[in-house]
């Protein structure tokens, strides 16, 4: 199964977080929180303005980004834990 986003929204694989803290520490899973950036995996063809021209999309397939801690929805696509979300979400493009 795949998803092709639609308008301004694009599909972000969240990025695993460390699993030890700077001291040495292991952290359980139930302990860490989730990762605020991933990889964007699919994009939207872009916004339609009030004129009805296509404003293109700001990132694309590939980028590594920075987003708001509770933004985008939860999808499970073929057993990975995706999430959905506007792309004015994303905060920033990590580089």
């Amino acid at each position: 199964m795949t998803i092709k986003p639609l308008q301004d929204r694009i599909l972000v694989k969240r990025l695993e977080s460390e699993q030890k803290s700077a001291g040495g520490i292991i952290i359980p899973d139930t302990a860490k929180e989730k990762p605020t950036y991933g990889t964007i995996v699919e994009v939207g063809p872009g916004l339609r303005s009030d004129k009805g021209d296509l404003i293109p999309m700001s990132v694309k397939k590939g980028d590594q980004v920075l987003f708001a801690k509770w933004s985008g929805t939860e999808v499970k696509v073929d057993g990975e834990d995706l999430l959905i979300m506007k792309e004015s979400d994303v905060l920033g493009i990590v580089q």
